[in-house]
């Protein structure tokens, strides 16, 4: 019996490290994941385990190759942003791969914005929220002033999807969708880095820049395999989108953070935009996209534990409840803000709301989750907007894990009744949008 050709991707996310095997019509044959704990770093704090990511990509991958079912043809690689590999002349990680929550000295940080024309000048440029550690081309200027010995050993600064790809090819490439991922490398405006790496010495020690598509190959021990040089996983989502709709759209892509990313908004950033937690990203072929970013995942499950708590309401509970138009209006129509919200920021958005929550004066659970959806959605309404402006578009499309959210997605169809609202989901798509690349002719 012969072996049915595959397309391998790893998509590689904070938690879960996953493998899985695509046939030629794109559609998932296999998958198995990992978690693995993170490692203290010389500073004791939590870092990316990558010699034990290492470790189970190659044995994963060579356990593939002999598989009896399926044949490699093609390899790719989708991983989270704003994460570099740094390494030494001889290919080996010279420092931990630093995790983007990392503090960054609040006095370095403000000298660096100082050198570069002070920070809305230099946010605008780069289009790059001021983030700290998730700007993550500032962690090469914070290992430079704080740990000059470590920096002093880089001899090449890969983003982490480029080094997975490197470590299977021993390419030294680099890609637009990881430039762009609110780096604060990228000058929008020069179309190229931004001064400040010239300056620093930073230029040299980063990858030449290719195509989004580029085919490498493996090294011979693994097989001599067409491979791709990875791709950042929000911008590898969006992919089986574009490939599918011929008219204009935007991708709400909701988990932790929800995503708002409309592929036809080219309009700069202002500075309004900004404080909003608004960016650009670069697509595979480095044109500029603007996104919106809302910490929605997490404040969701701030609040929903605070409403089982309080309500003695088992685990699960919000997931049962269906729309009712008839408690929307109610909530919509009360004078009262009820949330005082934990991570998000109403106030950027020109929203009011209270000192101190006030839901639990509400007598039952479904009403108190009705006006937190309620007040959740006039933010991701205002999010969402910031890239509708200036570009709009007819559909928009919710993927990830708020798109099974009944509640969540009929408030938005209220809040913009003029947009057809789509819950829609390419399973594991950022994995599919990796596969897509190293696919294409």
């Amino acid at each position: 019996m012969s072996k049915i050709p595959v397309t391998a991707v790893f998509d590689i996310g904070k938690t879960n490290k996953k493998f899985f095997l695509f046939d030629d019509k794109l559609a998932e044959v296999h998958s198995s994941y990992i978690r693995l704990d993170a490692i203290p770093d010389e500073d004791n704090f939590p870092s990316e385990p990558l010699a034990p990511l290492e470790e189970w990509m190659l044995t994963t991958f060579k356990e593939a190759l002999q598989s009896p079912d399926y044949e490699i043809k093609r390899l790719n690689f989708s991983c989270h942003g704003a994460s570099f590999v740094h390494t030494d002349e001889n290919g080996n990680p010279a420092t931990p791969l630093y995790d983007y929550l990392k503090p960054f000295p609040e006095d370095l940080l403000n000298r660096f914005y100082e050198e570069n024309g002070g920070k809305m000048t230099f946010c605008r440029a780069t289009s790059s929220p001021p983030l700290a550690m998730l700007n993550s081309g500032l962690q090469l200027y914070f290992i430079k002033y704080t740990k000059p010995e470590l920096f002093k050993k880089i001899a090449h600064s890969f983003h982490f999807p480029q080094y997975l790809s490197f470590l299977f090819t021993g390419e030294i490439v680099s890609d637009y969708t990881s430039i762009g991922c609110h780096t604060g490398l990228w000058d929008y405006e020069a179309n190229d880095y931004h001064e400040w790496v010239d300056r620093e010495g930073i230029r040299k020690l980063l990858p030449p820049i290719v195509p989004g598509n580029t085919l490498l190959k493996t090294k011979p021990e693994l097989g001599n395999i067409p491979c791709g040089i990875g791709v950042h996983d929000s911008s590898s989502a969006l992919l089986p989108y574009i490939e599918q709709e011929k008219e204009p759209f935007a991708l709400l892509s909701t988990g932790t953070w929800s995503i708002c990313i409309n592929p036809f908004n080219k309009t700069k950033l202002t500075k309004k935009e900004l404080k909003c937690d608004c960016l650009h990203f670069l697509s595979i072929k480095g044109d500029p996209i603007k996104i919106s970013r809302l910490f929605i995942g997490e404040e969701h499950k701030y609040q929903v534990e605070k409403l089982y708590e309080h309500f003695k309401m088992p685990l699960g509970t919000y997931k049962k409840l269906k729309f009712s138009a008839e408690l929307y209006e109610k909530v919509k129509n009360s004078a009262v803000k009820r949330i005082r919200f934990q991570y998000l920021k109403p106030e950027d958005y020109g929203i009011d709301h209270p000192t101190e929550s006030t839901w639990h004066l509400i007598p039952e659970f479904t009403e108190a989750y009705y006006s937190f959806i309620h007040e959740l959605t006039d933010l991701q309404t205002a999010a969402i907007k910031l890239v509708l402006d200036n570009a709009p578009v007819g559909r928009l499309f919710i993927d990830g894990g708020f798109n099974a959210n009944d509640i969540f997605v009929e408030m938005l169809r209220k809040k913009l009744p003029g947009v057809k609202i789509i819950p829609s989901d390419f399973p594991n798509g950022s994995a599919l949008g990796a596969a897509m690349l190293v696919s294409m002719d």
